[in-house]
């Protein structure tokens, strides 16, 4: 794969954009605006999927869009446009003005506070542009589909192959003095098939994702995992209700630690919304537990040396040996909790779930008996009890072996007690997104089936 300069690059530079902003800030002291912020980002794109050979879809995206936000001491505008002509930014600017002028005051509402500002940007490594063009993503994607489809002859059909390479500029700045800009790349490339055994059919599928084209799996290995992933779940069986420990992959479980981030958000905890109110200093998980945020890690998909409002991110221990150790703030969520802002505006920054000794192989002997969950289905899960009943398809084990393929089972517990009985984090650690966790093993839960 070959991989320069972009297709596509935005034209516009990131002088340009903080330019822009400060005429925009400079815009909303004139109108009288006590504190303002705006953000300005321009993306471009290519997406193409192919199916059984030939071109479904190709897209060409190229996006650009403002948002500015103005307080009039506790009042608060906003408004948003995709045209950044001089008239159009105007007119938005007096929007945003207009607006707050209306509205209710607020006595949470405003900027985050001044010394939290970033005040070193450092390079992350962001920026891979990827000179791609359609004939080339054609060819990916092909010899992609074709390892997939060519590995078995149960897989009888394809969902397509999908490769996509996005690069855009994004720029912020607020009445603080702060403004901060940075390039970012994201490429991926993704496979689904589906095969056909003894009348039953079954989907699944792989996907490589990177901000450096050069780091994404070669085609031959994505369209290759997707079909042995496809195979294994040929001739899924149901299983009779029973209690279990359960093994979930690294993909399923990413959400299972997402809830957990979720209940400890200030907008859930202000609104007394969360399993985990009040939870800040509990012990959560078992002592071996630790939830390390990085978000400076080079070339990594959720880095970034600031969050939507510029607040410095920093390497913080969310969950200390077990305990957690803070909320996830923004500045309004901080200011009605009474506390300061974490920099959480926009979510986590690559979420490190510290893994364990034992790879995939070794949890399955750990586990002895048991399921292994590789696929999540519904969205059952109540944030504020922490009750928790999910479709689920993977595989169950015995004597520490895959022993079949299993389907249309749910199952169930409650988050809290589930986080205590966690026995094991694997060595297996997916990195592609903002959590970065391997397969987490859970001594029991209810398994609802036949």
């Amino acid at each position: 794969m070959r991989a320069n300069h972009s297709h596509d690059t935005p034209t516009v530079k990131q002088d340009d954009l903080e330019t822009l902003v400060a005429e925009i800030l400079r815009e909303t002291r004139t109108l009288g605006a006590s504190q303002a912020e705006a953000g300005v980002s321009i993306e471009s794109g290519l997406t193409l999927t192919v199916r059984l050979g030939e071109v479904e879809t190709l897209e060409y995206q190229r996006d650009r869009g403002l948002g500015i936000t103005v307080y009039f001491g506790r009042r608060k505008g906003s408004a948003s446009t995709a045209d950044l002509s001089p008239a159009a930014v105007k007119e938005t600017v007096r929007a945003a003005v207009s607006i707050a002028r209306y509205t209710a005051e607020d006595e949470c509402a405003g900027l985050a506070d001044k010394e939290l500002m970033a005040q070193e940007l450092p390079d992350l490594d962001l920026n891979h542009p990827w000179a791609l063009s359609p004939e080339d993503a054609i060819e990916i994607a092909c010899h992609c589909e074709d390892a997939a489809r060519t590995f078995d002859k149960r897989i009888e059909n394809s969902d397509g192959v999908t490769v996509t390479s996005h690069q855009g500029l994004r720029v912020y700045g607020n009445s603080h003095g702060f403004v901060g800009g940075y390039a970012s790349s994201a490429h991926s490339l993704t496979c689904a098939v589906i095969g056909r055994q003894d009348g039953g059919m079954q989907r699944d599928y792989w996907y490589s994702s990177a901000r450096d084209a050069r780091d994404l799996e070669t085609p031959e290995t994505v369209g290759t995992k997707a079909a042995q992933r496809t195979v294994a779940r040929l001739g899924a069986r149901k299983l009779t209700t029973r209690e279990a420990p359960v093994l979930f992959t690294p993909e399923a479980a990413r959400g299972f630690i997402g809830h957990f981030l979720g209940a400890m958000r200030g907008g859930a905890q202000y609104r007394q919304a969360s399993f985990l109110l009040g939870a800040a200093g509990e012990r959560i998980f078992p002592d071996f537990m630790q939830l390390s945020e990085r978000p400076h890690l080079r070339k990594a998909l959720a880095s970034a040396a600031f969050d939507n409002e510029g607040v410095a991110t920093r390497d913080t221990e969310i969950v200390d040996r077990g305990v957690a150790t803070t909320y996830l703030l923004d500045s309004y969520a901080a200011r009605k909790l009474k506390l300061k802002s974490t920099g959480h505006a926009g979510g986590v920054h690559n979420l490190v779930v510290q893994p364990g000794e034992l790879d995939y192989a070794g949890l399955l002997k750990h586990m002895g008996t048991g399921l292994v969950v590789t696929e999540l289905m519904g969205q059952g899960v109540n944030p504020v009890t922490g009750d928790y009943s999910r479709g689920a398809a993977g595989f169950w084990v015995e004597s520490g072996e895959l022993a079949y393929p299993v389907e249309e089972i749910t199952i169930a517990g409650n988050l809290k007690e589930l986080y205590k009985n966690i026995i094991a984090i694997g060595s297996d650690v997916d990195v592609r997104g903002a959590i970065r966790t391997g397969s987490i093993l859970i001594a029991a839960m209810t398994i609802a089936g036949e």
